[in-house]
């Protein structure tokens, strides 16, 4: 887990497309092995109703 915080600065929120770093989300969730950082408990809720749906939207972005 420590090692992901290093290499990945900043996230995009898969439900809303909101840019967030690690220390500015305000939730994460696993699924299928890959962990998703969202702006707000609703993303994150929406996300987990049915996470197929956004997880094509998830990606690192280059700082």
């Amino acid at each position: 887990m420590k090692r992901e915080r290093v290499e990945r600065k900043s996230f995009l929120d898969p439900v809303c497309g909101m840019t967030i770093s690690f220390k500015t989300a305000a939730t994460g969730s696993e699924y299928r092995g890959q962990r998703y950082y969202f702006c707000s408990e609703t993303c994150r809720e929406q996300f987990e109703t049915d996470p197929e749906r956004y997880v094509g939207a998830h990606h690192q972005l280059n700082d």
